[in-house]
């Protein structure tokens, strides 16, 4: 089964056969789920949507099969083409819309593709609604509009120059002193959006830009998920032209990495830490990240005076925390920047601006930046079940186990010792236990890792 059907949308492979893959019927289908979903919740008005697309071969194919879909249900629809997920987040209410759907399968291979929905603030669906959608989809009964009512389809190619004009409005991107720093970068655009946008963004700020892989053509050169391993060419890369650092983004521009002037990682957990550090500086106040994100960001809050709070994994729920604790800045640690001064959306735009002013500020390198930051190493296992186990129950025996240290059951446990912590979390499709360790080396982390697994195994014989 490649079609995977959630609250926060519906992903899968494409071609193949309906209901087990990505096809042109399943989209339609749940295409139609969500302007039912909206036109059951708005006043008999007429109803605006923005769609907009990663540059995934199959996006086209997929827009178009969504926006005419719309429009048969006689939503009008601005349709803004090649885009990011943040950039679509931003227009919704510029465009006072009441919803949006990006078409993004993320950091996911080429043959996958996706329907990401949006509220009409620019925001991800929270649970209920999400369910409700699913469930409109199953009942696969829906109420079209006759030949009078269609939506009409009205096409604005400027948005992501709109985007990169509210980015450099914030108050905390100075583009000036950022052109005074005289950057060389080297940007990854993973052959997809990205590679127009950040480009267009640095330039914009003065910086000198060295492109690759920024043709967006849909054929990613490399997996897109920002890890180390799949980032060797830009690492050489950024050596090789002597720039000050690299930059990475995933296909939709949600997710962000940083390389030094070394070629070795930043750290995508760091990407939250290093904006957050700046942040909090000029603006003291709150932060949360998710359960599963690094320590990190909870030193630099403390160090600032605000206070950090973990959310249950999952966009929805970090923005709805950020929401409830005021926090000045958030996200995720997979290099997810959510700047509530922009919008609750994770944005690679908006952590470059951030990131890019810190670094001008402080007239330092980026590994010597990286060094101002407690060292934490991570490791992320897992283990298969067979699915007549209670995973609950293996949860709940850990909890009691571990009941005298610091444990949150926020999402699945996670248990805080004084030097590190780990995360168990349940999946939702398979039958397997995420394990999340944080230690302050490598190795302590694959140790307690080991350790829990060997615990796991306990309860489970």
């Amino acid at each position: 089964m490649s079609l995977i059907k959630s609250i926060s949308g519906i992903r899968g492979t494409i071609g193949g056969k309906t209901g087990d893959n990505l096809t042109p019927i399943d989209t339609v289908k749940f295409a139609a789920a969500y302007g039912t979903w909206l036109k059951n919740n708005s006043e008999d008005k007429k109803l605006k949507v923005v769609v907009g697309r990663d540059a995934r071969i199959s996006g086209k194919m997929v827009q178009d099969l969504t926006m005419n879909t719309l429009t048969g249900l006689g939503i009008d629809v601005i349709d803004i083409d090649l885009s990011t997920t943040p950039t679509v987040e931003i227009a919704v209410p510029l465009e006072n819309a009441d919803g949006g759907i990006i078409l993004t399968a993320s950091h996911n291979p080429k043959q996958w593709n996706a329907l990401k929905l949006l509220n009409s603030k620019g925001e991800f669906l929270d649970g209920a609604e999400g369910a409700k959608i699913l469930e409109y989809a199953e009942q696969d009964n829906f109420n079209f509009s006759e030949v009078d009512d269609l939506g009409s389809i009205t096409r604005k190619d400027n948005y992501m120059d709109l985007h990169i004009e509210e980015v450099l409005k914030l108050k905390l991107v100075h583009a000036e002193k950022i052109k005074k720093a005289g950057f060389k970068v080297v940007v990854d655009g993973v052959n997809s959006s990205g590679g127009i946008v950040i480009p267009n963004l640095l330039k914009k700020m003065g910086v000198e830009v060295v492109e690759l892989y920024c043709e967006p053509n849909g054929h990613f050169p490399h997996n897109p998920e920002p890890l180390k391993e799949h980032l060797s060419d830009i690492c050489e890369l950024v050596k090789k032209e002597n720039a000050h650092f690299g930059i990475v983004v995933d296909p939709d521009v949600d997710r962000l990495a940083f390389i030094d002037e070394n070629g070795e990682m930043f750290g995508e957990e760091y990407t939250l830490v290093a904006c957050a550090d700046y942040v909090l500086s000029k603006t003291p106040g709150n932060t949360v990240s998710n359960l599963s994100s690094s320590r990190a960001l909870s030193d630099v809050t403390k160090k600032h005076g605000g206070e950090y709070k973990a959310s249950a994994v999952g966009e929805v729920n970090v923005v709805k925390l950020m929401k409830d604790s005021n926090a000045v800045i958030g996200g995720e640690g997979n290099g997810g920047i959510i700047y509530p001064e922009s919008h609750y959306g994770r944005d690679s735009l908006v952590g470059v601006g951030l990131f890019l002013t810190h670094l001008a500020e402080k007239n330092i390198s980026v590994s010597e930046l990286r060094k101002e930051y407690t060292a934490y190493f991570m490791s992320k296992n897992k283990i298969q079940l067979t699915p007549e186990i209670d995973v609950d129950s293996i949860l709940k025996a850990m909890e009691e186990k571990y009941k005298n240290e610091k444990v949150s059951t926020v999402d699945g446990v996670k248990i805080d010792f004084p030097e590190n912590w780990v995360h168990l979390r349940k999946s939702n499709t398979e039958p397997i236990i995420r394990i999340y360790t944080e230690a302050k080396s490598q190795e302590k982390a694959n140790e307690l890792a080991e350790d829990m697994i060997k615990e796991i195994k306990k309860i489970i014989a």
